[in-house]
């Protein structure tokens, strides 16, 4: 992927000790925006800037596993021409970078209640992500018309559906059946939750997979964070100590 920002210092960062997965909060794209009197879609346009940028580095360092998310269940009730704006710009980023995702061996993933997009939407969505099936560098997942809730009860329903057509055993029922039913069932657990905006709290986002996740929140927009911010907390993450509930 392109970027105009230069790569940071990453001299201090382990690359044996990298997490296998992390996950951002792109928040604070309006807020960017309100503080340079500029309209709210201006924001999403330089948060795409941003996604470019820290895909790239991403896979550059040699990241297994990068998480956006994008736009949420709740996300809905937003104004409809700011909806429909980021499905615009959704829509350019992947048909325009798609091919570029694939000669960097980026394989692209969307999780959410995709049956809520318009058509248009999961016509790109499903072209990027054949187009990169095959890739084995990265993978690049958008949770989109995402909620953790939500998520859930499509998954409870699924499993009800399977257990009272005979195909599960109730009593089988464990942690690891449960995740084979969630969006999310071929990627492993976060290591590393990012939050940009200063906002103190999750958003209904990964509600199963967070569990054990190490959890650091920026003051810093996210159209200005970049890679310099990433590898100060992928540095921070190798100093912590990650017990699993355990002594």
């Amino acid at each position: 992927m392109k970027s105009n920002r230069p790569d940071p210092d990453t001299s201090g960062l382990d690359s044996d000790r990298l997490p296998a997965h992390v996950a951002i909060i792109m928040d604070g794209n309006g807020r960017w925006a309100k503080r340079r009197s500029l309209d709210r879609l201006e924001g999403h346009r330089r948060g795409v800037e941003t996604i470019e940028t820290i895909i790239r580095f991403c896979r550059n360092i040699g990241l297994a596993h990068l998480t956006l998310f994008a736009f949420s269940t709740e996300n809905w009730s937003r104004p409809a021409y700011e909806v429909a704006g980021i499905m615009t710009l959704l829509k350019e980023f992947l048909r325009t970078r798609q091919e570029e995702l694939r000669e960097n061996g980026i394989r692209f993933n969307a999780v959410g209640n995709l049956g809520m997009l318009s058509e248009d939407v999961r016509q790109v969505l499903d072209e990027a992500g054949s187009l990169t099936a095959d890739c084995r560098k990265m993978v690049l997942t958008i949770a989109l018309s995402y909620g953790g809730r939500d998520e859930i009860i499509r998954a409870v329903k699924r499993i009800a559906a399977d257990a009272v057509a005979g195909r599960i055993d109730i009593d089988g029922i464990d942690e690891q059946q449960v995740a084979a039913y969630l969006d999310t069932h071929d990627l492993p657990d976060p290591d590393v939750l990012i939050r940009t905006s200063g906002e103190m709290r999750i958003s209904n986002f990964l509600l199963w997979q967070l569990a054990y996740t190490e959890i650091f929140v920026t003051n810093t927009f996210w159209p200005d964070f970049g890679p310099d911010e990433l590898v100060r907390i992928l540095k921070e993450y190798q100093t912590r100590e990650r017990r699993f509930g355990k002594v």
